[in-house]
């Protein structure tokens, strides 16, 4: 469960914080007036009459305070977007939650990249329940996130602009794109396992990265489906040079989708969206986890205030 404004929650606490201080630390009029002096208050006080109405007037303070408390913190989340809370909007296959790693595997100024990562970046918006990320060959761009304005910048940036990491020469080392791919799957949360939700790998590139075989790759291509495979992971390819058989069986055995070098990557893309990973059964189980979920803290902060605005009536009740 995360917060998309976390500058909300701050600046809500900082006024609370300074209302609380305000009120106990400025005089008020009760403080300036000047009280009658009474003879024996003791006895006053041990009324049973008194001791019910200090007994009363207690309780309604404390359930006041609480009253406020709860609607003042279900309020403020509620205005920091929340996100990955259960929501009112049931459980289809379609709002169950999604996590997409777009995965790179050449240079974001190649046009076929750039392509679709604008692509990507303009279908943002529509992905609803999902979480998005993108990892190149050398480092992770974006952390798989449901803040589709702050995702949406960074793949815009990135596409069609010069690799962020030059490239690193190794003496022993070639990478290849099983150590890519295997990259991007460490950006899944807890990869080594299944997880509660379903999970897909887009990746564009080219299906190898010329010579192989004249040093030693991290991964073999079967160790790579084994970590797909235990990680539950969907892996699609749109490549933007030559198919590779090895990605292609890959593909087949994760129920993805590939295609060939074209042009357009945007009908291609739209096909693999379409094709989504089947629910897991952790999915079938559960509640829906929505992008945006504000449901639970509007209704809390609604109760809160309608029982607060009921409580004089049951007081005097």
């Amino acid at each position: 469960m995360d917060l998309m404004w976390w500058g909300v929650v701050i600046l809500g606490l900082a006024l609370l914080a300074g209302c609380v201080a305000a009120a106990m630390l400025l005089p008020d009029a009760a403080d300036r007036r000047e009280l009658r002096l009474l003879a024996h208050v003791d006895r006053l006080t041990r009324l049973p009459e008194y001791v019910r109405a200090v007994r009363r007037r207690r309780v309604s303070l404390v359930v006041v305070l609480a009253l406020v408390a709860v609607g003042f913190a279900a309020a403020l989340v509620a205005t920091a977007r929340p996100s990955g809370w259960p929501h009112l909007g049931g459980t289809s296959a379609a709002a169950q939650p999604e996590d997409i790693m777009v995965c790179v595997g050449e240079s974001p100024d190649e046009p076929a990249v750039a392509r679709a990562l604008d692509h990507v970046a303009e279908r943002i918006g529509t992905l609803g329940t999902a979480r998005i990320g993108l990892t190149a060959a050398n480092m992770r761009v974006v952390p798989l996130t449901r803040d589709y304005q702050y995702a949406a910048a960074q793949f815009t940036s990135y596409a069609g602009s010069e690799a962020a990491v030059s490239p690193v020469s190794y003496v022993d080392y070639t990478p290849t794109v099983e150590d890519v791919l295997a990259m991007c799957l460490t950006g899944f949360p807890s990869f080594e396992e299944p997880a509660g939700q379903r999970r897909s790998l887009v990746y564009v590139g080219p299906g190898s990265f010329g010579a192989t075989g004249t040093t030693p790759s991290l991964l073999s291509a079967e160790r790579l489906r084994e970590l797909a495979t235990t990680a539950g992971v969907q892996v699609n390819v749109v490549y933007t040079g030559d198919p590779s058989a090895g990605l292609d069986a890959l593909v087949r055995d994760t129920g993805g989708l590939s295609a060939g070098p074209t042009g357009d990557v945007a009908p291609r893309l739209a096909e693999i969206r379409d094709n989504r990973p089947a629910p897991t059964a952790a999915d079938d189980a559960g509640t829906a986890v929505g992008a945006e979920t504000p449901d639970v803290a509007l209704v809390l902060a609604v109760l809160a205030l309608v029982a607060l605005a009921l409580w004089p009536v049951v007081r005097r009740s």
